[in-house]
């Protein structure tokens, strides 16, 4: 007996050590144990499942979609992945509110492993240019506040909109077919967004409860999680299990938000109306928000409520490393000084705030002292030298954090561009883009699957300073996917014939 005491005590001492080893997280691990918490992980470790890197996410209007889109570019960067981006002609959407069609993405952006900017969806469409194993995510609001910012935002380009008198939501509501032309330019924003942002019929007529029902149902065949805007967290603790990611994958800053003045208050009688108005996009609401409650409580709310407060108490951290402990500071366009930070303003009436970084210096100074510690000993000068790198990383995080999506998809679509030209020498004319990325991809440990690299071989010049983020001047890695299946030849040849479109 006193032998197996003795071998339970090393072991527990073994098992403290190795957790205190891998970054300082026994108080969570502890926790998640006392709780049950199933798969709970909140930073890399052999022998877990790898990250899942083929991402495609339906980014619906009015949403909270662009602080969602923030974080996956940021993670397509930072794990040196190939984000798909709009032709030029599309500016920065996938040329909305036209049907995706895969000629609307940019050749230098494929094959791709996200997907993320704004379209309306087309299955088939996407799955053309995406691997077989993408998981399709999107995200809805509740229809009374999501229409109320429509409203508000598309007040001065939606001619439905345009016609109110004084730009009054009531006298909108109260006779909606007074103002509203179904096929006019931008109808989209007055009536169903979501529904016709995920593909389906806007002016279905509400006695049309089959449609109904079949909509939902293909649309729930489609996205492996629909995330509800209001229950952001929450949706972040499915999406870290179905993806496998890091609990440092999912922080984020709330984005592209309008100043208190830019909204209205709704009255009583009012969400009502919307939802009448509105009858498909209620359906898709409700029935993805129950969905989303089942999966959490499938977790157990304690599990839910743990996970929740160690993503913010990481987003505390990170806002000390990037902001002196607080918020950055909201700026209303005209006061942000840094144009790569300046917010786009739908029309006079709205003011969409963005945020100003604090001085380099201080930001410095909170990226020495809010990040992880390296390995010492190597000397005076190689100590500086890696924690000027530290510092310069964490700045481009702290940057990108707060980018809105115009700026961050011009600056990714440039260094995309950049990856691609360099490496498009090195490709053998007859073999297809498609073919190249199949024949990269195998079972590798998780820490080598970082992305599928278009770079070329380590004694190539590096790429010019200060071009697109850190993840363009990484070494070359292998793909990001082991064990995905082959594309279908008719992907091969599309990616192939988008080519020959470089500009």
């Amino acid at each position: 007996m006193s032998q197996k005491k003795i071998f339970l005590a090393v072991v527990a001492v073994s098992t403290v050590s190795l957790l205190l080893h891998r970054g300082g997280h026994l108080n969570w691990t502890m926790e998640a144990f006392h709780l049950g918490c199933p798969a709970l992980r909140s930073h890399p470790s052999p022998g877990l499942r790898p990250k899942h890197a083929n991402v495609a996410f339906l980014k619906t209007h009015k949403t909270a979609s662009t602080t969602m889109q923030n974080l996956l570019f940021r993670f397509g960067e930072r794990n040196n992945l190939t984000v798909a981006l709009p032709v030029q002609a599309c500016v920065h959407q996938f040329c909305y509110p036209r049907a995706f069609a895969a000629h609307f993405v940019h050749p230098h952006t494929l094959p791709a492993n996200i997907i993320t900017s704004h379209m309306r969806f087309d299955r088939a469409e996407v799955a053309r240019l995406m691997p077989n194993d993408t998981v399709y995510l999107t995200i809805v609001r509740e229809p009374g506040a999501m229409f109320e910012s429509l409203f508000s935002y598309y007040n001065q380009y939606c001619q439905s909109f345009k016609r109110v008198p004084n730009g009054s939501l009531e006298a909108f509501l109260e006779e909606p077919w007074r103002y509203y032309r179904a096929d006019e330019k931008d109808s989209m924003y007055a009536r169903n967004t979501l529904t016709f942002d995920l593909g389906g019929d806007k002016d279905r007529p509400a006695t049309d409860q089959a449609y109904a029902r079949a909509f939902v149902a293909e649309v729930e065949r489609s996205f492996s999680l629909v995330m509800i805007a209001e229950h952001f967290d929450e949706s972040l603790v499915l999406l870290r299990r179905l993806l496998s990611w890091d609990l440092d994958d999912v922080l984020y800053v709330k984005l592209n938000m309008r100043t208190p003045g830019s909204k209205r208050s709704l009255t009583p009688a009012l969400p009502a109306k919307i939802r009448a108005w509105n009858w498909l996009d209620a359906r898709l609401y409700d029935h993805f928000n129950a969905s989303l409650w089942r999966k959490l409580a499938a977790l157990g709310p304690a599990c839910v409520a743990r996970e929740v407060a160690l993503l913010r108490r990481a987003q505390e951290r990170l806002m000390r490393g990037c902001f002196g402990g607080r918020m950055p500071q909201l700026r209303s366009a005209a006061q942000i000084k840094n144009k790569d930070l300046r917010p786009w303003q739908p029309s006079a009436k709205v003011d969409i705030v963005g945020y100003d970084l604090p001085s380099t210096a201080n930001l410095s100074q909170g990226a020495q002292g809010g990040g992880g510690g390296g390995p010492g000993g190597a000397g005076g000068s190689s100590s500086t030298a890696q924690q000027q790198q530290q510092a310069a990383q964490q700045q481009e995080l702290c940057l990108k954090l707060i980018m809105p999506e115009v700026q961050y998809t011009r600056n990714l679509l440039r260094s995309q561009s950049l990856r691609y030209r360099r490496s498009y020498p090195l490709r053998p004319p007859q073999q297809p883009i498609m073919q190249q990325q199949t024949a990269m991809r195998s079972v590798l440990p998780r820490h080598l699957r970082v992305g599928v690299d278009h770079s070329p071989p380590a004694a190539a010049p590096p790429p010019p300073g200060g071009q697109g983020g850190g993840s363009t001047s990484t070494p070359p890695q292998p793909a990001p996917q082991g064990g995905v299946p082959p594309q279908q030849g008719r992907t091969t040849q599309l990616r192939s014939s988008l080519q020959t479109q470089a500009s």
